[in-house]
């Protein structure tokens, strides 16, 4: 059993999907958890309530600087530090190049990669006063080899993947590490929309190796190995977790 126990984690994105799997393991492994939310104010107090005292939700405008670093602050005053980062909150959405928008494709990059670098400066400042870390960001296979009909979100992608590996250098003197888990397919309700299609997801199930398509948990799972003393070792990496359908060296 992987114990966080007395430490402190700040997971973005926490109230759904892969984020709320993030949020809920950790606990059970003993960490104290703040995350944050958009919109989803019922599913935030509701996973407030299964961990009365050792979780709590903080709505943020992933968009907004300022707002992004005062609940950094509001974190590290309500919990006393910041051991641990998963930036998880993003969106993914259609956008063929010639269709594209410069606001669409604006809009994706500031919530995807422009507020991996806000959080990421932000939480190594608060790292930085106890020489320890641990970041993990969330990323994607379509980072790694791009994704046709998707080429703004691949773009943010393939940014985090790149800031991954550029900050795991530049934050280790301060036994800071950065890793980065990159999912295939998942089971969450980003994708509710194209798994309405089950031609489709009979299609992926059958190009997935392992034979089944990742839940939320499978994802969590990995996050939480590079969260943990396990893991002390291993910095710059991009852990890919898609059940071999698609094997990025």
């Amino acid at each position: 059993m992987i114990s966080l126990k007395n430490r402190v984690a700040l997971i973005t994105g926490g109230s759904r999907g892969i984020g709320s799997a993030c949020v809920k393991m950790f606990a059970d492994a003993g960490a104290k958890v703040a995350f944050t939310y958009k919109v989803s104010k019922s599913r935030a107090e509701e996973i407030e309530k299964e961990f009365p005292g050792s979780v709590k939700a903080y709505p943020v405008d992933m968009e907004s600087e300022k707002k992004i670093n005062d609940m950094v602050n509001k974190v590290e005053k309500d919990f006393g530090k910041i051991d641990i980062l998963v930036h998880n909150a993003g969106i993914w959405n259609d956008g063929t190049l010639e269709k594209m928008t410069l606001d669409h494709w604006n809009e994706l990059i500031r919530i995807n990669l422009t507020s991996t670098f806000i959080f990421c400066k932000a939480c190594a400042s608060v790292m930085k006063k106890n020489n320890f870390g641990r970041m993990i960001l969330i990323t994607s296979t379509a980072g790694q080899r791009g994704e046709a009909f998707h080429s703004h979100y691949a773009a943010s992608k393939g940014g985090m993947i790149s800031f991954t590996k550029s900050l795991a250098v530049e934050l280790a003197q301060n036994n800071i590490t950065v890793n980065s888990v990159a999912p295939g397919w998942v089971v969450t309700e980003m994708n509710d929309d194209v798994f309405e299609d089950k031609d489709f997801v009979a299609k992926l199930e059958m190009d997935i190796p392992v034979g089944r398509i990742a839940t939320a948990e499978d994802i969590a799972g990995p996050t939480l190995f590079l969260a943990s003393d396990l893991a002390r070792h291993i910095n710059g990496e991009i852990l890919n977790v898609n059940g071999g359908s698609v094997l990025c060296g």
